[in-house]
């Protein structure tokens, strides 16, 4: 599937019938938007849990939009541990995703070793399309900054990746950092 047959995200969520599902899988992003909060979290412990701050009211308003019409939205993260600062920041802000509605799991990635993964990150849409991300070492995107297929491997590889881990998760409410 060509880049420019796609839909951008928000479309492709608003598509979406039955479920979208995202794993993730690295210990630290470093995503430009991000930075300021994270770089005050580390320092003082600090988080801002006003959903209407910054993208939050974006995100969150696609994420009701999207479950209000039935969708089943997971999200499942696989971490190192000990966490670093970043897990430990996305962590405490995810209750903000929970109270819209997101299903959240994480897996400590020793429970993760005999997991075949993609090697990306990536949202899963009505166990037909996969949207993967990518990011540089540094954990910014990398221009496009994704890939959509439909190619039945790779599907097929994402979504056994993501029951696995999702089976084997901790839910978020019960997770501790």
């Amino acid at each position: 599937m060509s880049q420019s047959s796609v839909p951008d995200f928000a479309e492709l969520l608003r598509g979406a019938q039955r479920t979208a599902v995202h794993l993730e899988m690295r210990d630290r992003y470093g995503v430009g938007d991000e930075a300021e909060e994270i770089e005050l979290f580390a320092r003082t412990g600090e988080i801002d849990l006003d959903p209407t701050a910054r993208w939050w009211p974006e995100w969150l308003g696609l994420v009701k939009e999207t479950l209000a019409r039935g969708v089943v939205m997971r999200r499942a993260r696989i971490v190192s541990e000990p966490v670093t600062d970043y897990i430990r920041w996305e962590h405490a802000v995810t209750a903000l995703n929970v109270d819209a509605g997101e299903q959240v799991r994480w897996l400590p990635r020793r429970n993760a070793s005999d997991i075949a993964l993609p090697g990306n990150d990536f949202w899963l849409i009505d166990g037909r399309l996969a949207m993967f991300h990518f990011f540089s070492g540094d954990g910014d995107w990398v221009a496009p900054g994704g890939e959509f297929t439909e190619d039945p491997a790779a599907v097929s590889l994402c979504a056994s990746a993501f029951e696995t881990v999702w089976e084997r998760g901790i839910p978020h409410e019960k997770y501790t950092v």
